[in-house]
């Protein structure tokens, strides 16, 4: 399946990206499988979004779909379907500090 996956500024510069890629996901489409597939495709994001020993999101990283934040879900969550049609992105948000 392929599934559009939309990044913030500072990863898209990084990886040399536009707003959105698109990844081919095998078997079940879980946050897991989305963020394997994208660093994968673009090494360079390796540790960026998640820590390279733990694989544990980033502080400061967020992940929605459809609306809702996924980012405390297990990495196990399937995404929704108008992801997995391709429909919505998934989204990789910087998250902000401060008030």
């Amino acid at each position: 399946m392929i599934i559009r996956v939309a990044l913030p500024y500072h990863l898209r510069n990084l990886a040399r990206v536009g707003a959105e890629v698109s990844l081919e996901v095998a078997g079940p489409v879980t946050i897991r499988a989305v963020l394997d597939a994208l660093e994968a495709k673009h090494p360079v994001l390796r540790g960026t979004i998640r820590d390279h020993g733990t694989l544990k999101r980033r502080p400061f990283i967020r992940f929605f779909a459809c609306r809702e934040d996924l980012s405390l879900e297990p990495p196990e969550t399937l995404l929704p379907e108008a992801v997995v049609s391709g429909k919505e992105a998934f989204l990789v948000v910087g998250a902000m500090a401060g008030g």
